[in-house]
C-alpha cells in the first residue's frame, strides 16, 4: 500500500501554502476526519478534512480533483464558523466533523479554543435530558421521510419509486438517530453498525432497509418501504407515549383552567353541525366536524391530562345519525374531566338569564383562559 499519510500530509502541506499566498488569516484551522481519524482507511480511501475558514477570502481553498496514480477523487472542502455554530445547535445528527475531528494544523491557539467551546455546546445538548424539543427534532425528520414517502407510493415507475424510498431511507436514518439523541460518527459505510447499536429503533430496522433495496419490482419496494414506516411510527409514539406517561403529573397540576370554556366551545362549534350533517346526509360536514374537534382535543390534551379521544372511531359514513350519537356520548365522556376538575359548565335557560347574569357577573367579563 502507498504512504497515504505522506500523500495526506501533502494535501494539508498544500492548502496551509496556498492560505498563505492567496488568502493570509482566512485558514482557522484544518482537522482529518473519516477513515483516517478512526484507523479503518485502505488504499482507496480519500482524505475527508475540516477546513474552517474565518472569511469570504478562504472560499479560495476549496477544489476537488481526481489522483490518477491511485484512481481516488478528493474533495477539499471548506466550512465557516457560521456553519460549525448552526451544527452546534444539533438540528440534525451529521456533525462528526464538529465533534471528532482530529485537529493538525491551527493558525492560532484562539481558534481551537473557540472549537472546543462549540464542541462543548453541542455536548452539553447531547448529555441533556430528551425533551419535548428533541423529540419535535426527531419528529421533523420523521415527516421528511413521510413526505418521501408519499412520493414512492404514488409512483409507478420503478426509479421514481426508488428515489422515493432513497429519500424515505435516509430521514428514516436521521429521525432514529435525533430520537436517540446521538450523532453519526462513521460513513455511510458503517450506518447499519451505528443504527443497529441505538435503542429506540424498529427491532430489524436495518433487515427492512436492504428488503427495500434488495426488492425486485416497484410495489415490493412500496410494500417493504410501507413496513419500515409503520415501524419506524410505531418506534415514535412508544417514546411519546412514554414522554406524555411522565408529563401526566405535570399537567394535572395545571389545573383546570386551561379546560375552562372548552366543553361549551365544542357545544358551539360543532354539536349542532353534526345533527345538521345527519339530516342532510352530509358527510364532508360530518367529517370535518370531527377532524375540527380531534385537533381541539390534541391542543387541550397538549396543557392538561385528559386521555385520549378517538374523534373518528364513531364515524359511520352509512349512518351519520348514529355518528351524531357517537359525538354526543364523546362529549358527554369530556364531561367528566369538568367535574373532576371542579368547573361548572354554563347553563341558561333563555337569552334574557344569559344578558343578566353577564352583565352583574363581573367575573364572566374578565378573559377566560382559553386553550
Amino acid at each position: 500500500m502507498p504512504d497515504l499519510k505522506e500523500r495526506n500530509q501533502k494535501i494539508i502541506d498544500a492548502v496551509i501554502k496556498k492560505a498563505d499566498i492567496v488568502c493570509p488569516g482566512s485558514l482557522a484551522l484544518i482537522g482529518i476526519n473519516g477513515s483516517f481519524m478512526r484507523g479503518d482507511y485502505y488504499e482507496k480511501s480519500d482524505l475527508d478534512l475540516l477546513i474552517v475558514i474565518n472569511d469570504d477570502r478562504g472560499w479560495q481553498l476549496g477544489c476537488t480533483f481526481i489522483q490518477d496514480d491511485l484512481m481516488v477523487g478528493h474533495d477539499v472542502y471548506c466550512t465557516t464558523w457560521e456553519r460549525l455554530r448552526s451544527e452546534a445547535g444539533y438540528e440534525h445528527p451529521n456533525i462528526s466533523k464538529l465533534m471528532d475531528a482530529e485537529i493538525v494544523y491551527c493558525a492560532d491557539e484562539k481558534y481551537k479554543e473557540q472549537l472546543n467551546l462549540l464542541r462543548k455546546s453541542a455536548g452539553d445538548i447531547l448529555s441533556a435530558p430528551f425533551s419535548e424539543e428533541d423529540y419535535a427534532k426527531a419528529e421533523n425528520y420523521l415527516k421528511e421521510a413521510e413526505h418521501y414517502y408519499t412520493a414512492a407510493m404514488i409512483s409507478e415507475n420503478k426509479s421514481d419509486v426508488l428515489r422515493g424510498a432513497g429519500g424515505a431511507i435516509y430521514y428514516v436514518e436521521n429521525a432514529i438517530a435525533m430520537l436517540n439523541k446521538q450523532y453519526f460518527h462513521y460513513g455511510v459505510k458503517r450506518a447499519y453498525e451505528e443504527l443497529n447499536a441505538m435503542k429506540y429503533r424498529p427491532e430489524k430496522l436495518c433487515n427492512m432497509i436492504e428488503d427495500c433495496l434488495s426488492a425486485a419490482s416497484a410495489a415490493s419496494v412500496q410494500k417493504h418501504l410501507t413496513t419500515l414506516m409503520r415501524e419506524t411510527i410505531a418506534v415514535f409514539c412508544h417514546v411519546k407515549d412514554n414522554m406524555n406517561e411522565n408529563a401526566d403529573i405535570q399537567k394535572k397540576a395545571a389545573g383546570g383552567e386551561a379546560l375552562i370554556g372548552t366543553y361549551e366551545e365544542m357545544y358551539s362549534n360543532w354539536r349542532n353541525k353534526m345533527y345538521a350533517a345527519a339530516e342532510t346526509q352530509n358527510r364532508y360536514l360530518a367529517f370535518m366536524s370531527l377532524i375540527s374537534t380531534g385537533e381541539m382535543f390534541s391542543e387541550i390534551s397538549s396543557k392538561v391530562s385528559i386521555g385520549r379521544y378517538d374523534v373518528l372511531a364513531g364515524y359511520d359514513s352509512r349512518d351519520l345519525h348514529r355518528t351524531a350519537l357517537m359525538y354526543d356520548e364523546m362529549l358527554n365522556e369530556y364531561l367528566k374531566e369538568y367535574i373532576r376538575a371542579g368547573i361548572q359548565v354554563k347553563h341558561y335557560a333563555d337569552i334574557d338569564a344569559f344578558a343578566l347574569d353577564y352583565v352583574l357577573n363581573i367575573d364572566n367579563t374578565e378573559e377566560q383562559p382559553k386553550v
